[in-house]
């Protein structure tokens, strides 16, 4: 009893103190429209009610990038026709940096804003509108009021004529297409479909799953919803908690897919119309389905601490983005293969290939999965004809290294714990307990209080160094092996030709490799080999010829001819192959069995 007393004027004592620190909030209005009367003109127009703002002024800010997608893409360049209102009068605004808005509003508390805001990139990324549909990611149509980012608001989304459905995991506000959201970080991350798109549903782990399907594409409903059902409920398994009370999935099926974007309650998927007619393509699309998925566990509530609360106007920097997006690669493809869409072999012979691209990538020595990780920014979403030389992916890197963590940590503990027990730490510590993200040393304490003992030697070496992982120990532990042989027998010339145009241009060249030598420029045109005019992509004309022969180029470089000679060398590129050793030990077996198969 005096405990529950206690705690009650504590509790009062913190209404008070809230109170004293947050007086704009507890007084202030939000509310946004969205509008869209001519969709073929690829303009939203959005309304803003701002009510109870007691300041001399307010600043309104539009955010520079997208929660999970690292790069800075000024979302401002596309507002237009900024203007304010307070009784029917024009207050006084002034743009004071690249995406910041003051209102002056001295007289008033109560004022309306209304911009409107070019839209016409579709990408999970961005927002897009024509005459076939509509889609909102909220950073690059909402502002928000600077001081006020915790201010709860609700939304009226007003679709075109003859649209008549809406789709967002945003939470319904009564009246048709109104929503609400507890605050800008929840209406920036439930992305909002318009349009007529077909509706599904499916129910998993006792929460309603809704499907947005935009786009003509051809599969099975009733399989397709029993196989997102079944993704949905292995993803659930590896953590075993469900921070869910409903979750939306957007599906753009266009010519070419892009990709994913997770977000808290839902998930934007851009796949090719195409990908459900055949067997790789439809495993793809679960693929996708279960590292977007998967999301909702690690990046939106497992996270580094740099990922939130987020800072809107600058990067937002961690080292960790090889276990946020690498790790929810390697559990993605994990978690199709315990579903059961792909065999234990087809697994290793995924992994296999993965090992193979990352390993004849020069840029795997250049550049470690934390430093990756890092330069995002400026490195990650800006590739150029030099990146593979310079730089690795923290999706490829990262899952090699979540799989030779699994298997570290499968073998110390003889089979009884994983990784994904250090998924369910992480989220029991700091997501739960904490209500926060974890630092990189909070990262390795937690595989090492799951494991029973530390590896720093290794997140030294092969997390924060760039070394070769070491494949054949950790492989070793669950009675695999990793075989080599040459990618190709043949020369290589080291350099991608685009053919397009009738023209052969160089795209890029490899780091060390034949043209890298020689002197063979990107953007230079090659016109003739060995006084022959080139007919050909030039690599298939060299591959025939034996190493170390001399090759003459002839190219147009700015206009301008000049002949290269150099040597053709033999290719570098290593194919790896994991296989099953003759004979593995009964502890081999029982990693190898806590690593591959698993109990449905």
């Amino acid at each position: 009893m005096m405990f529950s007393r206690l705690r009650l004027l504590a509790a009062v004592g913190l209404v008070f103190l809230l109170s004293d620190f947050h007086p704009v909030l507890a007084a202030s209005t939000l509310r946004y429209t969205l509008a869209m009367p001519a969709p073929q003109t690829h303009y939203f127009e959005v309304d803003m009610s701002l009510g109870g703002f007691g300041k001399q002024y307010t600043d309104l800010k539009m955010p520079v990038w997208a929660p999970g997608s690292y790069l800075v893409r000024e979302f401002a360049r596309h507002v237009e026709g900024f203007q304010a209102k307070a009784g029917g009068q024009n207050l006084r605004i002034e743009k004071i940096n690249k995406n910041t808005w003051r209102v002056y509003h001295p007289k008033a508390k109560d004022f309306t804003v209304h911009y409107s805001v070019y839209a016409y990139e579709l990408s999970v990324r961005t927002s897009f509108l024509d005459a076939a549909h509509g889609y909102v990611n909220g950073t690059s149509v909402f502002m928000y009021p600077a001081d006020s980012k915790q201010l709860a608001s609700t939304l009226e989304v007003r679709p075109a004529t003859g649209w008549t459905q809406v789709s967002t995991s945003l939470k319904p506000a009564g009246s048709q297409f109104t929503f609400t959201s507890s605050n800008y970080d929840e209406l920036a991350d439930s992305p909002i479909e318009i349009g007529t798109h077909k509706v599904m549903s499916f129910e998993a782990n006792g929460t309603p799953h809704t499907v947005a399907m935009f786009g003509n594409a051809k599969y099975d409903e009733a399989k397709l919803l029993a196989d997102m059902k079944r993704v949905c409920e292995a993803a659930h398994r590896v953590v075993g908690q469900n921070p869910l009370d409903r979750y939306v999935f957007i599906v753009h099926n266009i010519e070419r897919g892009t990709g994913g974007l997770e977000h808290l309650y839902s998930t934007t998927l851009s796949t090719s119309r195409n990908a459900y007619s055949t067997e790789a393509g439809y495993k793809g699309f679960l693929g996708l389905v279960a590292h977007e998925y998967f999301h909702l566990w690690n990046v939106k509530r497992i996270r580094p601490i740099a990922l939130g609360p987020f800072d809107y106007d600058n990067e937002n920097y961690t080292h960790m983005l090889w276990v946020s997006e690498g790790g929810t690669s390697y559990f993605g493809d994990k978690i199709v293969q315990r579903a059961g869409f792909v065999s234990p072999e087809e697994y290793l012979g995924n992994t296999s290939t993965s090992i193979t691209r990352v390993e004849n990538t020069p840029g795997n020595k250049v550049q470690s999965a934390a430093e990756s990780s890092f330069d995002a920014w400026i490195k990650g979403y800006r590739p150029n004809e030099n990146s593979a030389n310079t730089g690795i992916s923290y999706y490829d890197k990262g899952e090699l290294i979540g799989a030779m963590l699994d298997l570290m940590i499968i073998n110390e503990t003889k089979g009884q714990k994983q990784l994904d027990d250090v998924m369910r730490y992480l989220y029991d510590q700091y997501y739960k307990k904490q209500g926060r993200g974890f630092t990189d040393e909070e990262y390795q304490a937690a595989v090492a209080k799951v494991a029973g003992r530390r590896f720093d030697d290794f997140f030294r070496r092969y997390v924060y160094g760039t070394e070769t992982l070491p494949y054949d120990t950790m492989l070793g532990y669950a009675g695999l092996k990793l075989s080599t042989a040459p990618l190709t027998t043949d020369v290589a010339l080291g350099a991608t030709i685009s053919t397009t145009g009738g023209k052969f241009t160089v795209t890029n060249t490899l780091r060390n490799g034949s043209a890298w030598q020689g002197g063979l420029n990107v953007n230079d045109e090659v016109l003739a080999v060995d006084g022959n005019r080139l007919t050909d992509d030039p690599n298939k004309l060299l591959a025939s010829r034996p190493a170390n022969s001399q090759v003459k180029m002839l190219v147009s470089r700015d206009g301008q001819l000049k002949e290269l000679t150099f040597p053709l060398l033999a290719s570098a590129a290593i194919r790896y192959r994991i296989e099953q050793v003759a004979s593995p030990t009964a502890e081999q077996q029982v990693v190898l069995r806590k690593w591959l198969t698993f109990k449905e």
